[in-house]
Formats: C-alpha cells, structure tokens, sequence
C-alpha cells in the first residue's frame, strides 16, 4: 500500500504504546477472557490507524489463535508497517518456536530471524504447526502479492508457503500461478517456489515458460518446482537444461528437478551423474535413484556412502540404499548430530514416512542431546499418537532444549490427530 508510515518512528512507537495501555486498561473495566478479546478485535476495524496497530500488537504478543482469522484484513491495511505487522503476527501463530541464541543444542525446528518470512519459508515444515489455515488469510496473502510495496509483497508469498498445506483451492491456486508472470522477478522466483511446496499440480506449463524466464533465479526455482509437483511432461526440457548447464546452479537446479519428479526414464542419467565432479549433483543423482527404485543401483550408492568426500552425498546414498530395502537408519541418524546436515536428514525421514518413526524410537536414548532432541521432533513429524509414550521420557531429560523438542513433538502429534 502507498501510506506508508503513521508519521516518525517516535511518533509512531509513541502512538502504539497509549494504544496498548488504553486497551490494556480497558480490558480491566470488563470481565471474562472473550470481553477482553472482542473489545480488541473490535479495534481491528478502527478508522484510527494507531488503534488497529495497537490492537494488532497486543492480539500477537497474547498469541490467541482465534486472532489469526479476524487479523486477515490487516494483511491489506492501507498502512504498510500495519501490513507488514498483520503478516508478521500470522506467522508468528503457527511457527514453532522463536529462537534463544543462547541455546546451545541446533535443532531443526529452529527459525533465525522469525519475523523474515522467507527465512521461515526455508526452515521447512518442522518450523511450522501443521494448523489449518483459514480461506480469508490464504486470500489476503494472495492479494498482497500484488501490493506495491516489494516488502508486503515477498513477505506476503513466503507467509504462504511456509503457513499453507496442500492442495490449494482452484482460486487460490490460480493466482499463486499468476504470480509466476509478476514484474517483480523476485516474486516470480517465490512463487515458483511456493508452487512446488504447495505441490500446485496445474501450474506446470507456467512452470516449463518459467524455464525460460530472462532472470536466472526465476529459472532455477521452476526447474526445481516442476520435480516437486510432479509434471512428466518435463522430463524432456529438464534433461535439456542439465546438458546445456552442465555444471554449477544451473545443473544443480535441473537435476534436482529430475530427481523429484522420479521418472524412470531418467535412472540413467542420475547413474551417469552419480561419479560427477559437483557434490551437488552427486546427492540429486542419488536421491533420484531412490525415488525411482532402481535395484540395480546399489553397488554404486554402496560405494559411494561408504567413501565420497561429502558429507551430504554420503547421506543421499544412505538415504537411497534405505528407500531401496537397506538398513540404514542408524547411518542416516549420525548427522543429526550436526547443525548443517540435520535439514537434510529430517527431510529423508520426512519422506520416508510413518514406517520409520518405530525405527527412530531408540535412537531418542541417544547419549547426544542434538540427536536425541533432533529424533524427537521427527517422530513427532512422522509417528502417531502410539508414539507418544515413547517421548514422554524426554520431558524429563537433563537439557533444557531436549525436553522443549519433546514437548514439541508431543504436541505436534496431537495438533495432527486432532
């Protein structure tokens, strides 16, 4: 929007706290929890800027759920800094945990920065609680990707993408597909990324366009969506992509796009980039010869999960061999003892799924506090309510961060059998 500030910064600080403590006092004039709450709510609609800012800020520092939907407007405010503050507290509803720098287990749960979305948005699905979103926010967020503030407008896309779970809507999922024509190429990119996140399965053609679009970031994230969503019809043009790259992000993008998509016509080619020069098209070639099953394979990833320079090829093989009938769990547990690799461990349990949470479970007694606190938070990910009873021991372990996972893990179980 193009009203940006209420005035100074002063000023407006200024404004924002006789806002909370008019509120503040008025919530005591009144009795009962869901007085208080409406009486604020109410000041969302306020023509007085400085009321709905107040009301906004008292509404996320309360954390009240029941805000996230009556906050939606605000997403469109004609104030900016109110914009970017609607956006900041939805996301602040349904991320996991803020971060103490102080901490001193990495667990993968963890948001730098939270109020970034696009950091939250690159932290993956375990920053995140997996709530149901509500359609009027899902349609703010998609109309302040249009807004005139480049801020409002990346914030906005990422919001989605890290709050939003599949499938979209068709109108939802349409104007998210727009998005891949905006002017702003860093929305385009975004929203190539979001796309595959969301698994927008109608957006490949845009995406195969998007292939070609004049800005390279726009061009590798679509490369990496069409894998995400799954679009055969690519299989062609993506192939096309890694020969004319070669090399570099360029390579990276399209064989990762290759390896998600899974099809067998690609075994091959991932066999052949399995001994290439790039660490980063080692692991794609090996997670995709995971994903299309190919046995024959398994000499190859043997080898090099034993012996590659890398440590991040190394668990893509393990991860591989294990998707084709190994036994590598513990293997693939050693690194979440590492800040760097426990993303991309998390994310192959992930997707492995439930069968491995029975797998996991010992590995909670773990003499490492990053691993045991790291395998908790993936079995609340992937397990069920059976698994409960396997967390509970940590509430009660000796670090801090450990017991906070399993608490986190058990909750998370819960929010997804509810």
């Amino acid at each position: 929007m193009s009203l940006g500030l209420l005035g100074s910064d002063s000023i407006m600080n200024k404004s924002l706290l006789l806002s909370v403590l008019l509120l503040a006092s008025l919530g005591t004039l009144v009795t009962g929890r869901q007085a208080r709450f409406d009486d604020v709510v109410r000041n969302l609609r306020n023509p007085d800027a400085r009321a709905r800012a107040g009301a906004l800020s008292l509404l996320r520092e309360a954390k009240y759920l029941e805000a996230i939907e009556p906050i939606a407007p605000l997403v469109n405010d004609p104030v900016d800094q109110i914009q970017l503050a609607a956006i900041d507290a939805e996301l602040s509803f349904f991320l996991v945990d803020d971060v103490n720098a102080r901490r001193r287990v990495a667990l993968v749960v963890e948001v730098r920065g939270s109020g970034n979305a696009e950091t939250a948005f690159n932290s993956g699905p375990l920053a995140v609680w997996p709530r149901p979103v509500p359609d009027v926010l899902t349609t703010a967020l998609l109309a302040a990707v249009d807004d005139e503030h480049p801020k409002v407008r990346i914030d906005a896309i990422y919001t989605l993408g890290t709050i939003a779970r599949p499938p979209l809507g068709a109108d939802h999922s349409g104007r998210l597909i727009k998005a891949l024509d905006h002017y702003d190429p860093a929305i385009r990119a975004a929203a190539a990324r979001v796309i595959g996140r969301l698994q927008v399965k109608a957006a490949g053609a845009a995406l195969i366009t998007a292939v070609n679009d004049s800005q390279e970031p726009v061009r590798f994230a679509a490369m990496r969506a069409l894998g995400e969503v799954r679009e055969e019809t690519a299989v062609q043009a993506l192939t096309q992509q890694l020969e004319h790259y070669r090399k570099g992000e360029g390579a990276w993008s399209a064989i990762d796009g290759l390896a998600r998509l899974a099809h067998g016509s690609s075994a091959p080619v991932f066999k052949t980039r399995l001994a290439d020069r790039d660490p980063y098209v080692r692991r794609s070639a090996a997670e995709g010869l995971a994903r299309v099953g190919d046995t024959s394979a398994i000499a190859a990833l043997s080898a090099v999960a034993a012996s590659d320079s890398s440590e991040m090829v190394r668990a893509a093989a393990a991860f591989a061999l294990q998707s084709l009938g190994g036994n590598y769990v513990a293997r693939l547990v050693e690194p979440l003892d590492s800040s760097k690799m426990a993303p991309q461990i998390a994310g192959y349990f992930i997707e492995l799924g439930a069968p491995m949470a029975a797998q996991l479970t010992p590995h909670l007694k773990d003499a490492r506090e990053t691993i045991r606190g790291n395998v908790a938070l993936i079995v609340g990910a992937i397990g069920t309510s059976a698994d409960v009873a396997a967390l509970e021991p940590l509430l009660q372990d000796r670090n801090a961060d450990v017991r906070r996972a399993a608490e986190r893990a058990i909750q998370r179980l819960k929010v997804r059998g509810a």
